[in-house]
């Protein structure tokens, strides 16, 4: 399982939303969310690629980079990761400290008993 750095799953975002791109255009997309410099976004790609997160490919003038993970495994990977540290585990002492909290919709709580009835 790759696990990935708060800032390394903002890059992640960029390219599962928008596709391959270089490094120019995933500075332009996070500039004004992040405020990263080009040489941080390399840093960052660097540091992916050693996980095996992303990869690219080689055109004419730039590499163009992609994910190398799929988001759906990344999220999940998360997912597990967060509920043992946390929750040790426990996904239910989890669900009620969200509805404690206020932090999930009655729409999403209906979704969820749908869930969990299928």
């Amino acid at each position: 399982m790759i696990r990935l750095s708060d800032a390394e799953w903002k890059l992640a975002n960029c390219l599962w939303e928008h596709g391959p791109m270089t490094i120019t255009e995933l500075t332009r997309s996070l500039e004004a969310e992040t405020g990263w410099s080009k040489n941080t976004i390399i840093t960052l790609l660097k540091r992916m690629g050693e996980k095996e997160a992303v990869d690219y490919k080689q055109e004419e003038r730039a590499k163009r980079f992609y994910p190398t993970v799929d988001r759906e495994e990344a999220e999940l990977g998360e997912t597990n990761s967060f509920l043992e540290k946390v929750y040790r585990g426990n996904a239910g002492l989890m669900i009620s400290n969200l509805i404690k909290s206020d932090k999930i919709s009655k729409e999403e709580l209906e979704e969820l008993l749908k869930l969990l009835e299928d």
